[in-house]
């Protein structure tokens, strides 16, 4: 801890206090200034002063009520802008940050490294990269609070939440599920421990079972009979997954979208929900073959697949 907010590892963190902070002082300065008006009001007007009493000039309430509606907007617009800088620049992750995927389960927080190590309740990552959180649920909505960094993201169910950081110091911090998940919610916390990119290095290699996922998931990929139909040299009429990932996909019903984890997600999963124009809806659904994990490395392999044009 240090001062009245937990210790700070990001740029983030610190623009984040000193808002607040700006916020407390705003609201501690209104709240003097109208207890200073009510004890003085309380004074001057009290029963048997000689103080004035009837109604204001028509002129001078307008002018009154004017001046004080438009400081106020004025005052609301600037500190909505600067908020507003403020997040949207932290939205969208720069390229190629360093992608660690999270699944939270009742109640424990999964993690998996780039080059397929795991950890459960503990968060390693390096300072000085963006980092790239890809999440999703188990079983209910969770939500990953990171103090140190001032971020908290919902983890929900069936579906993809990104959160994304720059940390700026090295230390092992708290990690927090603060969603209410069921009687366990207390006990799922864990650590996020920063590291230097050498310290990530060495901590990285030297950890059992690492497999690179995008290796794993190509495995995966031709157990399931998957290439068996997307490859280029199949008979049978499939979509080219070459370099899909990232670009526009046109649906048979006329839409186009962006081919993003949770496309992929739900043509794996529900192959029918979007069938690509041009194509027969004939892929089988593997929900129920396909566990998160999984899914985790055939992500990875789908997002290292390069498109035609950046092939030799």
């Amino acid at each position: 801890m240090t001062g009245a907010f937990p210790g700070d590892a990001s740029i983030y963190a610190g623009e984040w206090d000193r808002f607040f902070a700006i916020l407390i002082a705003i609201s501690a300065i209104i709240v003097a200034a109208i207890f200073i008006v009510i004890v003085g009001f309380s004074i001057r007007y009290r029963r048997g002063s000689k103080a004035k009493r009837g109604m204001l000039p028509e002129v001078i309430t307008n002018e009154l009520e004017l001046s004080w509606t438009a400081a106020t907007a004025i005052a609301f617009i600037f500190m909505f802008w600067w908020v507003a800088m403020t997040q949207l620049k932290n939205i969208i992750p720069p390229e190629h940050p360093l992608e660690i995927h999270v699944l939270a389960k009742q109640w424990m927080w999964k993690v998996q490294q780039p080059n397929g190590v795991r950890e459960i309740d503990e968060l390693h990552a390096p300072v000085g990269r963006a980092v790239e959180l890809i999440m999703t649920s188990q079983d209910v909505i969770h939500s990953l609070f990171l103090p140190a960094l001032r971020l908290k993201k919902d983890v929900l169910p069936g579906r993809y939440t990104y959160l994304w950081f720059t940390a700026n110091k090295p230390g092992i911090y708290h990690l927090f599920c603060s969603e209410l998940c069921g009687t366990g919610h207390s006990r799922m916390t864990g650590r996020l421990v920063l590291m230097t990119p050498a310290d990530y290095a060495r901590w990285s290699a030297a950890q059992p079972g690492a497999e690179d996922l995008a290796a794993a998931g190509a495995k995966i990929f031709g157990s399931l009979g998957c290439s068996g139909c997307h490859a280029p040299s199949s008979s049978v009429h499939a979509p080219d997954l070459n370099g899909v990932f990232g670009h526009k996909v046109q649906l048979a019903d006329g839409r186009t979208v962006t081919a993003d984890e949770a496309y992929l997600r739900d043509s794996i999963l529900l192959p029918q929900k979007d069938v690509v124009a041009g194509f027969e809806p004939i892929m089988p659904s593997f929900r129920g073959i396909v566990d998160d994990d999984d899914m985790v490395k055939l992500m990875a392999y789908l997002k290292s697949l390069p498109s035609k044009r950046d092939q030799p």
